[in-house]
């Protein structure tokens, strides 16, 4: 069975929540390559909790987070571990989510679909909310950084078929969107979102 047979479709420009459970593992892959998703999560019981770049980047003394390494939320406890990372990287923790206001700024008509957009609609469709949009890990988003401390943004380095296994360090829900962003290479010189496929795993 391939995987687009055993994985679930999230369309490109939208998102997804999955409620994880501690041990548990998705698996995302990216069929063309060239797609950016933007990963958030959240822990609602006993205490809210969410995943936080900035300590993430604190707790790894680096701006990459590769393959064995813990992403932790916002009390510095683990929530993720990339498991498994068949791509050549990196993936972004530095630029937040993209929006209404981003798109404003280049001229997109109103309703332009955004990954906060979708963090927010997925949450909703399971009956959640949160009043903020947090910073989100960047999964094959390709964003340089420059000596003088200047970004850049250029399209992923994954092949077509690369693959991120993530397991929850905690019951969680973790939050996917397929980011829609058309106007700037990050997903690709074509400039053109595309799906990503998602389905829990066993690990070894």
């Amino acid at each position: 069975m391939t995987a687009a047979e055993s994985h679930e479709i999230v369309p490109a420009g939208h998102g997804r929540a999955f409620r994880l459970a501690a041990g548990e593992a998705l698996e995302i892959v990216n069929p063309e390559g060239t797609q950016v998703v933007d990963i958030w999560a959240f822990a609602f019981a006993p205490a809210f909790e969410f995943l936080a770049m900035d300590q993430t980047r604190s707790v790894n003394s680096t701006i990459f987070v590769r393959r064995g390494m813990t992403l932790v939320s916002d009390r510095r406890r683990p929530m993720l571990r990339l498991a498994e990372d068949t791509s050549p990287g990196p993936h972004d923790t530095l630029l937040c989510a993209c929006n209404e206001a981003i798109y404003r700024e280049l001229g997109c008509p109103p309703g332009h679909r955004s990954c906060a957009g979708n963090l927010h609609e997925a949450l909703a469709a399971l009956g959640l909310s949160v009043p903020f949009t947090p910073a989100p890990f960047n999964l094959f988003m390709n964003v340089p950084v420059a000596a003088d401390g200047s970004l850049d943004r250029l399209p992923p380095r994954a092949r077509p078929g690369d693959r991120a296994v993530f397991e929850a360090a905690m019951d969680l829900v973790l939050v996917l969107s397929a980011c829609p962003q058309d106007v700037t290479p990050v997903n690709g010189a074509a400039r053109r979102p595309t799906e990503i496929l998602v389905g829990r795993i066993g690990l070894p």
